[in-house]
């Protein structure tokens, strides 16, 4: 009897569990979850850059970063959590890993292959990121393993539920662009690429997507000053590509799930979102929109939070909760935590319904 009732305990324990390869090889878990793939950006890496080999411009593995909620550096472009790390954590899901950490087998609940630094085009910061197109690669070996792991018909069941989020393009408009371009012409090389990912992560199952705009690149802090070496585009320049890319993703968009069976999509309206965040601190809890929390020069807008990239001395405020920016480009944990919040209760969420 004893062993009877051991039996029913293990059964329902199994039936409500939410570690995947512990009960009935695999499949009584995916009827109740579904994974989240993250391609990108700074805006969306948990710390891939930390195993490539760059520069310290392109990393953040080091304190202040990550203080406020892990309480060590995670390689985060933050002081804390990044928008995926909220989208997981309201879909019930474990933070999703970074793809290059060190003994990542299973990816049953996705995976996030986004770098710092990274763009759409391979030009961008060529050589010291892993860019979009080498995402794409590495995303090929996850589902290759998968279908090995799973069996074709239970991989594709989990890609085609799969929720793929991407924030692309702000570091191909910082970058210099290319000579005798057309700022159309550039745009349309975004673009196009992303377009591309889109039509790769289809044709292996993936049908529901989650973009967001991008943000007004000359609003951060380090936007506000010249940085040391700086030849990239005017500020008006940035902006002008900025407005174009974000119209063009629209229509791009709406062009797919014409053409795309079964293509569905949430866009977090990031421009807008954090626009009104840097001019209108107080209305959304925050006392400083424009000046960094940690950095050095006006604005807290020279590069230097933590003292790793060429100059030791940087400023840090005392109560990071009140600023918008965290460093010279990036926005702090409760920025992305309220963008998160209002994205998911816009439609992300119904996405992740099953």
């Amino acid at each position: 009897m004893a062993s009877f009732r051991f039996q029913i305990y293990i059964l329902a324990f199994c039936a409500g569990l939410v570690i995947q390869s512990s009960c009935n090889g695999h499949s009584g878990l995916r009827k109740k979850h579904v994974a989240l793939f993250i391609f990108g950006d700074s805006l969306y890496d948990p710390g891939n850059n930390n195993y490539i080999n760059t520069t310290t411009s392109f990393q953040a593995n080091w304190l202040p970063y990550g203080e406020t909620f892990f309480r060590y550096p995670t390689g985060r472009f933050s002081d804390g959590r990044l928008i995926p790390d909220f989208i997981a954590e309201y879909a019930k899901l474990p933070i999703i890993p970074a793809y290059l950490q060190p003994g990542l087998k299973d990816y049953t609940y996705g995976v996030n292959f986004a770098s710092g630094g990274a763009g759409a085009l391979v030009e961008s910061h060529q050589g010291f990121v892993i860019d979009l197109k080498t995402q794409r690669s590495q995303f090929k070996k996850v589902e290759k393993q998968l279908r090995q792991k799973l069996g074709e018909v239970e991989a594709y069941k989990l890609l085609s539920k799969a929720v793929y989020l991407i924030s692309i393009g702000g570091n191909d408009y910082f970058s210099p662009l290319a000579t005798n371009t057309s700022h159309d012409e550039y745009v349309g090389w975004v673009i196009g690429n992303l377009t591309s990912w889109i039509k790769d992560v289809y044709k292996k199952g993936g049908r529901k997507f989650g973009f967001s705009s991008l943000a007004p690149l000359t609003s951060v802090p380090g936007m506000r000053v010249i940085q040391p070496g700086n030849t990239g585009p005017s500020g008006e320049e940035v902006t002008a590509l900025v407005k174009l890319h974000n119209r063009l993703l629209s229509k791009v968009l709406t062009k797919l799930k014409k053409e795309l069976q079964g293509f569905k999509y949430s866009k977090l309206n990031l421009y807008t979102s954090a626009k009104e965040r840097v001019n209108h601190p107080s209305k959304y809890g925050f006392k400083e929109g424009k000046t960094a929390c940690c950095g050095s020069g006006p604005y807290g807008g020279i590069y230097t939070c933590g003292g790793k990239r060429g100059v030791t001395g940087y400023n840090l405020c005392g109560n990071v909760t009140e600023y918008v920016f965290f460093d010279s480009f990036h926005p702090t944990e409760r920025v992305y935590q309220q963008m998160s919040k209002l994205w998911w209760g816009h439609n992300l969420k119904e996405l992740f319904e099953v």
